[in-house]
C-alpha cells in the first residue's frame, strides 16, 4: 500500500497518482481537505503500528510500503481555515495532521520526504553548509541586520542579490542604486546578500539514483517571476557533465530527500555554483517543457520499495 498525502488539485501529486494508476498499483490518496473527517492512531515502541480510517476504509499503516508527501499548511484550507481557530474542526485537523507526520518521522517505510529531512530548507545558511559539503560552490554570502555591513558587501562585489533567508519564497532580485534608501530596513529584519553570479541557470531533479536536468534561458535575475517583468522563460532538455550530476545526487543523500530539486548556475568560466536545493519541488513545470517523466521515476521508486 502507498500513500499520497496532499490536495488532489496539486499538479505533482497528481502526476505520480495516474503514473501509480496505471502501474495497478495499490495505494491511496489521503486528501487534507478531508482531515476534519478522518482519523488516525499510531503506537510507537519497538515497532511501530496504527490504523487510519479514511473514506469510509481503515488501512493498516503496518501494510504501508511508501508514501509521498506534498502537504499543504492545513490552516490555509479553505474547509479548515473557515472554521476557524479554536473549533472543533481545527482542533481535529491539526489532531490528525500532528500523528500523521509523526508516523512519517517513526516508520521505517520509504517517506518522499521525511518533514526533517524537507527542513534543511527552512534555514538556507544551514542548507548553504551541505551544498558545500557535496563539493559544490555557493555564492559569497552575507546575512545582517547591519546597514553599514551590507553596503560594504555591495560595494566590495560591485553586483548583489537579495533574498530571504527561510524556507518561504521569496523573489531574488539584483539591488540597485534606486533601492539604496531602504538598505536601512534590514535593522528590522535579517536579509541575505549575496554576491550576483553571472551565467546560466539548470534545475536538476533528483529521484532516488535519477537525474533529469533542464536549462533555463531567461533575461530575468529570478526566471520563477519573468512573467512580472515581461520577460519569457525557455526549459530545455540538458544533461549536465556526469561529475555534477554525482555531486547532485550526493547532496540530495546528504539532505536525506529521495526526490529533490537542485539549482545550479554554470558560470563562464565552466565552474558550477549551487543556489539551493527544494525538497518539494514542483517537478511537472520543468517536464512539461522537457518530456522528462520525473512523475514516472517517482511512482516507481515508490512501486519498488519494500
Amino acid at each position: 500500500m502507498i500513500i499520497l498525502l496532499g490536495v488532489p488539485t496539486d499538479d505533482p501529486l497528481l502526476a505520480v497518482l495516474k503514473c501509480l494508476r496505471r502501474m495497478d498499483a495499490k495505494f491511496v490518496l489521503v486528501d487534507q481537505t478531508e482531515m476534519p473527517n478522518t482519523e488516525v492512531e499510531i503506537e510507537a515502541g519497538s515497532e511501530v503500528s496504527g490504523a487510519l480510517h479514511y473514506g469510509g476504509e481503515t488501512i493498516d499503516l503496518g501494510s504501508v510500503t511508501a508514501t509521498f508527501l506534498r502537504p499543504y499548511d492545513f490552516r490555509q484550507l479553505p474547509e479548515i481555515r473557515d472554521a476557524g481557530e479554536g473549533s472543533q474542526v481545527w482542533g481535529h485537523a491539526a489532531t490528525v495532521s500532528d500523528i500523521l507526520y509523526s508516523w512519517t518521522e517513526l516508520t521505517s517505510t520509504l517517506v518522499v520526504n521525511r518533514p526533517s529531512d524537507m527542513a534543511s530548507n527552512n534555514s538556507k545558511p544551514y542548507q548553504a553548509s551541505l551544498i558545500k559539503a557535496a563539493g559544490f560552490s555557493v555564492p559569497e554570502t552575507l546575512i545582517t541586520t547591519d546597514p553599514v555591513a551590507a553596503r560594504v558587501f555591495w560595494q566590495t562585489h560591485g553586483e548583489i542579490v537579495y533574498k530571504s533567508i527561510s524556507g518561504v519564497r521569496s523573489i531574488v532580485k539584483r539591488l540597485t542604486k534606486e533601492q539604496d534608501e531602504r538598505i536601512s530596513d534590514v535593522a528590522n529584519c535579517p536579509t541575505q546578500f549575496q554576491e550576483y553570479v553571472p551565467g546560466t541557470d539548470y534545475r536538476v531533479h533528483v529521484v532516488g539514483s535519477k537525474v533529469f536536468s533542464c536549462e533555463i534561458v531567461s533575461k530575468a535575475d529570478d526566471y520563477r517571476y519573468a512573467y512580472m517583468h515581461g520577460y519569457g522563460v525557455e526549459i530545455l532538455r540538458r544533461e549536465v557533465p556526469s561529475e555534477v550530476s554525482e555531486r547532485c545526487v550526493s547532496l540530495a543523500t546528504r539532505c536525506g530527500l529521495a526526490l529533490a530539486g537542485i539549482d545550479l548556475r554554470l558560470r563562464p568560466d565552466g565552474s558550477w555554483c549551487c543556489f539551493e536545493v527544494n525538497p518539494s519541488p514542483a517537478f511537472t513545470y520543468y517536464q512539461q517543457a522537457t518530456g522528462d517523466r520525473i512523475d514516472e521515476a517517482v511512482a516507481g521508486l515508490l512501486a519498488s520499495h519494500r
